[in-house]
């Protein structure tokens, strides 16, 4: 199984999709993905691990990008959604992106770009006041 938590079984695939949905559209996914945004803009190397948090070497995920010190099982999604202040679901659905999304062939260059893109796409643009 991978640290998102998705497997094959796709029993239940609708209530769980919009479980990912009202998590990162709700006021609290919303801001997370800002500041989301905002941490891998400010990272001075564009790249991404895969399969943990953050590594030996000080490599880091999407989610490591917003908290690079973060010492949580990057495979417990609640652990990982209680630390980052997010639902289960969206920590599971970005660990999914990071992780398991594109081709095996993807540099960790790649990754940031696709991450990045990713992140910007699923912010909704705030009103003007």
């Amino acid at each position: 199984m991978s640290r998102s938590g998705y497997s094959d079984d796709c029993e239940n695939v609708e209530l769980w999709r919009g479980a990912v949905h009202r998590a990162m559209n709700g006021a609290r996914g919303q801001h997370f993905l800002r500041k989301l945004r905002t941490s891998l803009d400010a990272m001075p190397a564009k790249r991404l691990i895969t399969n943990d948090i953050v590594n030996d070497k000080g490599e880091v995920c999407a989610l490591g990008s917003v908290d690079p010190k973060a010492k949580i099982d990057p495979e417990d999604r609640y652990a990982v959604a209680k630390h980052f202040g997010i639902a289960p679901a969206m920590a599971a659905e970005i660990a999914y992106m990071n992780d398991e999304y594109a081709d095996w062939r993807e540099t960790p260059e790649d990754r940031f770009t696709r991450m990045r893109a990713w992140v910007e796409q699923n912010i909704v643009p705030e009103e003007a006041e």
